[in-house]
């Protein structure tokens, strides 16, 4: 059962339709805008920057066919509610569009990005909710989209008792009644969710009402482990560091077996084992901390999925649906030539066709 203290806003909220977006057109070849292939077994998920910062930008064409889901990184808040994907500059927007439908058309899944380090979405009205759910249909028809992923932080105001959550949570139930194979994932940092484990305050465990909140609807939760430190679990006194198996062995095991939450104010149940990967940076220069090296994050997929490769956590039984592994980014990937989704993108391969 659900924990009654963390559903709280959800049941609390009455899902007012106001003014909503025409159907999805079916403008492309292919896939129509909003209806995803299912992910593969194991997937490899990057993030594409839509900025320059100076490692040159990459289109989506040129993306290689070792990424299954491709996160356009990031969409703009034009207030009120109101966000849009406007392209950087430097990109072609048509070719942008055409790039799109021909990953999708060869079963990758592209998905527009809400938040980053600095990204905001203003949702604090039964307005602003109306004005995110058409602005953001408009993004997914216009460009032929999968899908959303919701990588809010503190800047966007993601705090306990927040606005933004029970509309967010009200805004894509509704996405997802227009496109009723929208994917849906989340990239929130470690301390909103497995930090519920130690306060259940300000930003602390604050994504576990969204989480709970779309748990149905949800397909992937990548939590980021990087820029935070070690990671507080359940399993011994001390953080797990940073890039070690075990902080990501038992940061996985919190989010598919459940953990009791501070304060005794209920408890996280878990989710499926599909509906979580790993997340970590490409590369030592993709993130301030939580750098893995790809042989552990190979160890630490094996010690998930079949229960060997563990260091001192271990799952309490094997989870071989367990679903794979996200970065930041593909673009930094690229700089360290491939480095990153060469190794880990051919172990997931291997481990699917087992």
């Amino acid at each position: 059962m659900k924990s009654i203290t963390l559903l709280s806003c959800a049941l609390a909220l009455v899902f007012t339709f106001g003014c909503q977006a025409s159907p999805a057109p079916a403008t492309q070849v292919g896939v129509s805008p909003g209806n995803s292939h299912p992910l593969p077994r194991h997937a490899l998920i990057g993030y594409l920057h839509n900025f320059d910062n100076g490692q040159g930008l990459l289109p989506v064409g040129k993306v290689d066919n070792r990424w299954d889901v491709i996160v356009l990184a990031f969409a703009d808040d034009m207030g009120e509610g109101k966000v849009a994907f406007n392209p950087d500059q430097a990109l072609d927007r048509t070719q942008l569009i055409t790039d799109i439908a021909a990953k999708r058309a060869q079963g990758k899944i592209v998905v527009l990005s809400f938040g980053g380090e600095l990204g905001t979405v203003t949702l604090n009205t039964q307005r602003d909710e109306d004005n995110f759910v058409r602005t953001t249909a408009d993004a997914i028809n216009t460009f032929g989209l999968d899908g959303i992923d919701i990588d809010l932080e503190k800047i966007a105001g993601v705090v306990h008792g927040a606005p933004v959550i029970p509309h967010l949570i009200s805004a894509v139930k509704r996405l997802h009644g227009m496109y009723p194979n929208l994917y849906v994932s989340m990239a929130p940092e470690h301390p909103y969710v497995q930090g519920g484990f130690v306060s259940m305050e300000g930003i602390w465990g604050a994504y576990l009402p969204l989480i709970d909140g779309l748990r149905d609807e949800l397909d992937l939760l990548h939590v980021q482990l990087y820029n935070n430190g070690g990671l507080p679990t359940p399993y011994r006194a001390e953080k797990y560091p940073g890039g070690s198996v075990d902080m990501m062995v038992g940061s996985a095991r919190m989010l598919i077996e459940g953990f009791e939450l501070a304060g005794g104010k209920g408890r996280f149940e878990g989710l499926r084992a599909d509906q979580v990967a790993l997340a970590l940076p490409s590369g030592l220069r993709a993130a301030g901390n939580g750098y893995a090296t790809p042989a552990d994050i190979n160890r630490a997929f094996d010690c998930l999925t079949t229960a060997t490769q563990c260091d001192e956590v271990k799952p309490s039984r094997p989870h071989p649906e367990f679903r794979g592994v996200m970065t930041w980014s593909i673009n930094w990937d690229v700089t360290d030539k491939r480095a990153f989704s060469q190794p880990v993108g051919e172990h997931l391969r291997a481990a699917s066709a087992r």
